[in-house]
């Protein structure tokens, strides 16, 4: 059984996710701006306006309205105060009461672009960095040998980057070399003039990911994403499912990063999926025994931590996707540990009674 956190610390992670959001957007918004709201294909949006010397208004994404923790944000903004050396104790507490956090560089590089703008702007951390934050999100305990990662990844949906935040980031470049001067742009592969990939020279590679636009004939080829401050990104099939509907936490590094990650039901799905479609060579394999290994804890830790509902919605919208989706989810099942296997059985009761056994069977095929 999954050992769960004390109620406690399971407390203070959710006071440190509310604390660096508010202390993140007393960063981005000054006290000498002000909030507008904007309406754009019927859904309204907030913004933000800060004078400049030159007498005109630089205006901001702050996020929409319907989000509720931005909106009493906005409302609350001049009664904001931050206390960093607070929130620093309560990150050495989380992590000594064995909640993980990401290795200093992926924090260094995630907080570096967490204080451009970046999930201000909607971005969705995503990858092993992201699945550290679930422990404390869910109140579990999690192998950190599962968190182990060479790499940051970052995904933004397209049509937010096109025209959804009207807004952008600095150059991507030169808040990578912030943190590191090495960073150097990696052209891409079907197009040398767009980039959606930047290493260092250990080797490290940041990233940026969107989903596939429904068809095909983007896969392989980089998208312009005029939010991402010249970086575009790498066209995936399923990514839009993974980063719907984001969850607001907080990685457990210095006095704590306010991020966006994927739910993580939606994350144990996905995972399942895409180690199906990995096993064209040695790192491949290597990635999709990763990606078997955290989709099994989390279908263990929801069960455990009593989100049976989530989890079966979120198998039951990928099963209803199509043929291309159920192939990812059964192939993904029969190499599934058989921990993972049973807790997923568990939530799919009603939906696929007979999971165990219908694994059972493709194996003897």
């Amino acid at each position: 059984m999954m050992k769960e956190i004390d109620i406690s610390y399971r407390t203070m992670f959710a006071e440190l996710t509310q604390r660096s959001l508010d202390a993140q957007f007393a960063v981005d918004f000054p006290l000498d701006g002000w909030f507008v709201t904007v309406t754009v294909k019927d859904r309204d949006y907030w913004y933000f306006d800060l004078p400049t010397p030159e007498g005109k208004d630089k205006r901001s994404y702050v996020g929409p309205a319907s989000d509720e923790s931005i909106t009493e944000r906005v409302k609350a903004h001049k009664e904001i105060k931050d206390n960093i050396r607070e929130r620093r104790r309560m990150v050495s507490t989380l992590r000594r009461a064995g909640l993980p956090g990401p290795d200093p560089f992926a924090g260094d590089v995630t907080k570096a672009l967490a204080d451009a703008g970046l999930f201000r702007l909607r971005a969705v951390l995503i990858g092993s960095v992201a699945f550290s934050t679930y422990a404390g999100m869910l109140g579990v305990r999690l192998p950190s040998s599962a968190m182990q990662t060479g790499d940051a990844d970052f995904a933004q949906d397209f049509a937010i980057s096109a025209g959804g935040v009207q807004d952008s980031l600095p150059p991507i470049l030169e808040i990578l070399q912030s943190v590191d001067p090495e960073f150097r742009a990696v052209p891409h592969q079907a197009d040398k003039a767009k980039v959606v990939a930047f290493q260092n020279a250990k080797g490290y590679r940041v990233e940026f990911l969107t989903g596939n636009r429904g068809s095909d004939e983007y896969t392989g080829k980089p998208s312009p994403m005029p939010a991402l401050g010249g970086a575009s990104a790498e066209n995936l099939r399923f990514l839009d499912y993974l980063i719907y509907e984001p969850i607001r936490t907080v990685l457990l590094f210095r006095e704590g990063v306010n991020v966006l990650v994927p739910a993580p039901e939606r994350y144990a799905v996905h995972k399942l999926i895409v180690a199906s479609r990995r096993l064209t060579d040695t790192l491949g394999r290597v990635k999709s025994d990763k990606d078997l290994t955290q989709a099994s804890l989390l279908f263990e830790a929801l069960i455990e931590t009593r989100h049976d509902d989530e989890l079966a919605d979120a198998w039951g919208e990928a099963w209803e996707r199509g043929g291309s989706w159920k192939e990812g989810l059964c192939n993904g099942l029969l190499m599934l540990p058989d921990k993972g296997v049973k807790a997923l059985a568990k939530a799919l009761r009603s939906q696929m009674p007979d999971l165990e056994e219908l694994r059972a069977d493709d194996r003897s095929k």
